[in-house]
This record gives structure tokens, C-alpha cells and sequence, in this order.
């Protein structure tokens, strides 16, 4: 598994035309060991799941102008690190790609040291531009635009999309009730004073290939970055990106175990009805009863769709290993949480974090003012601990951490060493000025006259 975050970036006195050339400054400021280049020769973002190969993919007409004048002045500026790990321009947007992970709590390590390495590069392009420099690990503008935290997860070949479809979208849908990063007010639709999804306001598809504009719930790139004949790789981007590590892990957690379930055929079955819209209405029920139409004309709610994942999970997976049986736990005492209060999730999701952070500033300036309160949501997910505010939650105690700094400032540099990303890590590390191009399955290094291909092997 392995999670994409495209970071938020503001420049001091610069303007959207100047996004494109502003993020690939920022990546080339890098301050890691790393490898100047990317492999793209594996790269099929048109491939879909359902067995054909788009036209094209759809393309925000006002963000294709700011890419169209972008791309003139500056590329993608890609580094690869020593922890295996990509660092990339991303229309705009520096985007950090985590290694491979086997392991949840690797995971987790790996996506707070993305936050330490994009914070290193910001201060480092602040220091060179004399401009000031923030970076949001959040998934929207205020303004109309977001990017995205996708997660990426490896499954059988032989579990066909309609499979993966049917077993994942129910989940999709109700997951942002325990990983949803919370947002002030709406850019699209209905506009409550709070919802739980910052992806909610942007899709407008059940399935799709697309990623940048007419985003779906269930994304049908196949695009495996392995060998296509044995994996797909699940590329999810209608989540949220997390502050909190607990939230991180249980939401990789969580996925990878109803994964297992449709592999096993004993995912649960929910048909509900207009599934774009149920999302939207579960992220903006400020009563929090998230009611769902099903297609039998019955209704159900976003917990017992929940609830009923992880009854599977506890009857098929429980004991299987220590992580899954951490999963469950975790996961039960969540649910039955949400059933006496939402707010008891305060410690562990970020929504539910922020929500109560957020009603605090109301009570002590007597009303709740939207304008404030973005901006407060806003500097909830600058990864500046000077300036965050899920920083002071998160070094006063108040929200759950999995891993200790020590190991998180280790994952700058080590990669996972149950994974091909040590493979990829090492050569940058030992073997940097023979390589001619790296990507997730393959490096192409020099020797003497001749390349020699590298294929990553699993571990």
C-alpha cells in the first residue's frame, strides 16, 4: 500500500499563473539525497479497469490553461530518495508518493517523514526566493479548486472490477464518517456550516478513469506498476488527506481488510441508491444520522454499513496477525464510539478533531464567523509546527500518535525493508550516478558501454 499527497502551496506575492513554476521550484529544492529523473516508460493513466483504454481524460478547462502556461517554464522537476519514495511537480502541486508498504505503521511513518521532506524544500526555496512559502496538507482552496490524497493498494488480478466495485463503493462512501479531514462550510451544492469530507464538494462520477476533473468515487485506472498479468493496483482518490497518524493507519487498515473480503467473496452487499449524492449527503448531515436510500426502497445508515464491513472482518480475518487483530479493535471501539457520541472520535479522526477545535474559537469569540473559521480550518493542515494548529493538538497529547519522531525522521532517509522500495532506496543511495532512469518496477543503469535493466523484485 502507499499513499500521493499533493500539498497546497502558497507563495508570497504570486499568483495562480505562476503555480506550476512556483511547485517545481519548491521539489527542486529538495534537501534529500535523491536521483533527478523519473521512468516513465510503465505509465498508463488511460488504462481502465473495465478493459479498455480511454480516449483522453477529462481536464478542468481553467486549470489546462494554468498547466498549458506552466509547462513552458518549468517540467516536473522529479526526485527520487533514498527512502524510495517520489517527490514530483503534479500540475501545480508538490506531490510526495510514499514507497511501498507492507506494514500499516510503515505507512504511517512514511507519510508524516513526506510532511518533514516537503517542509525541508519549502524553507529551503523560502530562504533562496526571500518569499515566504506555506504548504497545506489538505485536499481544497476555499476557492473552488482541490487536489488529492490518493492511496494506492495492491490486489489480485483475478478479483475482476465488478468484484471490487460492488464490495468497495458502500465503504468508499461511509469511511469519511471515521477518515473524513472535516471542512467549513461548501464550495458546491448545499452549504453547511460544517462537513465531514473535503473530497465531497468534487465528485461527480460513480467510476471513472479520471482523476483531475469529473472525479469519481471508485477510480478505474489499472495501472498496476507491477506485473499486469498477477496485480491490480486499487488507485483511490476520493479520500481526505490526515493530520492524525491514527487516522492514517486505520484508514489503510480498514481498506486493506475489505479487500481481503471481496477477495474471500464475503464482502457485505449494499445497493445504494444515486451514490454520488449519498456521499455528499453523508458528508454534510450536521445531525449526523447519515441516512442512506438503498435500491430496495429500505434505508440504512452510514454505521451500519460500518458496522457491517467490520462484523465481516471480525467472523472471517480476526486472528489472521497482530496488525489485523489491532485493525479490529480499533475499529470496533470507533464504531460503538459513533453510536454514544460522534465527538468521542475527537482524539482520533480529524474531522471530529477539528469540529471540536473550531467550536472552542466560536465560544470564546461569542459566534461562529465562516470567513474565521476557514482560515483556522486552513491552518489546521499547514505542516509548519510552528504555525499549524493540529500541531499544538497533536504535541499537546490530545490526538493518537503510532509512531515516535524518531522513526518518522528515519523514513526521510530508510526505506520500508520488507518491500522493492529498499531495492529502488538502495541504488539511489549507493549507485545514484549509474543510474540512468528509476520508477516503481525498474532502474536502468550504466555499465560501461551498455544498460542493464534493474527489475524490483518483491520482497
Amino acid at each position: 500500500m502507499g499513499i500521493e499527497t499533493e500539498y497546497g502551496l502558497v507563495v508570497e506575492g504570486r499568483s495562480p499563473h505562476t503555480q506550476f513554476a512556483d511547485s517545481a521550484a519548491l521539489v527542486a529544492h529538495c534537501q534529500e539525497n535523491a536521483f533527478e529523473g523519473w521512468d516513465y516508460a510503465f505509465e498508463s493513466p488511460r488504462a481502465d479497469l473495465r478493459g479498455f483504454v480511454a480516449e483522453k481524460l477529462s481536464v478542468d478547462p481553467v486549470d489546462a490553461a494554468f498547466d498549458e502556461a506552466g509547462a513552458r517554464d518549468a517540467d516536473r522537476a522529479d526526485r527520487v530518495l533514498t527512502n524510495g519514495a517520489r517527490f514530483y511537480n503534479d500540475h501545480g502541486h508538490p506531490e510526495y508518493a510514499t514507497p511501498e508498504c507492507a506494514r500499516i505503521l510503515d505507512l504511517v511513518a512514511h507519510d508524516r517523514a513526506g510532511e518533514i521532506v516537503v517542509l525541508r524544500a519549502a524553507k529551503a526555496f523560502e530562504k533562496s526566493s526571500g518569499r515566504k512559502v506555506t504548504v497545506y496538507k489538505n485536499n481544497t482552496d476555499f476557492h473552488g479548486a482541490s487536489y488529492g490524497t490518493h492511496e494506492n493498494y495492491l490486489s489480485p488480478r483475478r478479483v475482476g472490477f465488478e468484484a471490487l466495485a460492488k464490495g468497495i463503493l458502500p465503504l468508499l462512501i461511509v469511511r469519511q464518517i471515521l477518515f473524513g479531514a472535516g471542512k467549513v462550510g461548501s464550495e458546491v451544492g448545499r452549504s453547511p456550516r460544517f462537513q465531514l469530507s473535503q473530497r465531497a464538494d468534487f465528485l461527480s462520477e460513480v467510476a471513472g478513469v479520471d482523476t483531475l476533473y469529473r472525479r469519481p468515487i471508485f477510480n478505474t485506472r489499472d495501472e498496476p506498476h507491477a506485473d499486469p498479468e498477477k496485480w491490480t493496483r486499487l488507485h483511490v482518490i476520493c479520500g481526505d488527506a490526515n493530520r492524525i497518524e491514527w487516522a492514517t493507519g486505520m484508514k489503510a487498515g480498514v481498506f486493506d481488510l475489505a479487500l481481503r473480503l471481496v477477495e474471500m467473496a464475503e464482502a457485505p452487499s449494499w445497493m445504494i441508491c444515486n451514490p454520488v449524492k449519498a456521499f455528499e449527503n453523508i458528508s454534510k448531515d450536521e445531525r449526523f444520522e447519515w441516512k442512506l436510500e438503498l435500491e430496495n426502497g429500505h434505508w440504512t445508515t452510514g454505521i451500519e454499513i460500518l458496522d457491517s464491513y467490520l462484523s465481516a472482518a471480525e467472523h472471517f480475518l480476526r486472528g489472521s496477525d497482530a496488525a489485523t487483530d489491532w485493525v479490529l479493535a480499533q475499529w470496533r471501539l470507533a464504531v460503538e464510539d459513533l453510536r454514544i457520541d460522534p465527538m468521542r472520535l475527537a482524539n482520533r479522526s480529524d474531522w471530529a478533531a477539528k469540529l471540536a477545535m473550531l467550536e472552542k474559537f466560536a465560544e470564546d469569540a461569542g459566534r461562529w464567523d465562516s470567513g474565521t473559521m476557514q482560515s483556522l480550518d486552513l491552518e489546521y493542515h499547514n505542516i509548519d509546527p510552528e504555525e499549524s494548529l493540529f500541531a499544538a493538538l497533536d504535541e499537546g497529547g490530545e490526538v493518537v500518535s503510532l509512531v515516535d519522531p524518531a522513526r518518522i525522521e528515519d523514513s526521510t532517509i530508510a526505506p520500508p525493508a520488507d518491500t522493492r522500495a529498499k531495492q529502488r532506496g538502495d541504488l539511489v543511495s549507493s549507485e545514484r550516478d549509474k543510474i540512468v532512469t528509476i520508477g516503481w518496477r525498474r532502474a536502468l543503469l550504466r555499465e560501461g558501454d551498455r544498460v542493464k535493466v534493474v527489475e524490483f523484485q518483491p520482497a
